[in-house]
């Protein structure tokens, strides 16, 4: 199960996305500099109270959740297969609304964005994720080509 290189990489993904879950991903700042307010998937708290980005973090976490399911379908290649595609989609999907999120914030609240490192690791875990789709349709091509032998 786990010898196999796309488990790896979905255990890999597993573990990224769980951990930018919780990780700040930037921060907001005025013009002048004077508050910085730390923009986290969960929300980003602001002197004048909080605005809460609950959806990016859903989204991780459902992320991170249908990895590790899909690690233990290996019985199932088909099936793996189409969770790992679904689970790109989400992580695509949190990427545009982590997008949307910045805009409507620095439109909102006149205040811009500086990212942090942190920013890039769902990108990391879609190209993981890609690397194991292709691992286990190596996979099902070997054990369709032992069928058509025997």
């Amino acid at each position: 199960m786990i010898q196999r290189i796309q488990s790896v990489y979905l255990l890999l993904v597993t573990v990224i996305l769980a951990v930018s879950a919780f990780l700040p991903l930037g921060y907001f700042s005025t013009d002048e500099g004077m508050s910085d307010a730390v923009f986290k998937p969960l929300g980003l708290a602001l002197e004048d109270g909080t605005y809460s980005t609950w959806a990016l973090f859903s989204l991780l976490m459902l992320g991170a959740v249908l990895a590790l399911i899909t690690i233990f379908l290996f019985k199932n290649r088909p099936m793996q297969i189409r969770i790992s595609i679904f689970n790109s989609i989400l992580i695509i999907g949190y990427c545009a609304a982590l997008i949307y999120f910045i805009f409507k914030l620095q439109n909102t609240f006149d205040i811009k964005f500086f990212m942090k490192w942190t920013i890039c690791l769902p990108i990391v875990a879609l190209i993981l994720n890609y690397l194991a789709i292709r691992g286990i349709g190596k996979d099902e091509v070997l054990v369709r080509s032992y069928d058509r032998i025997r």
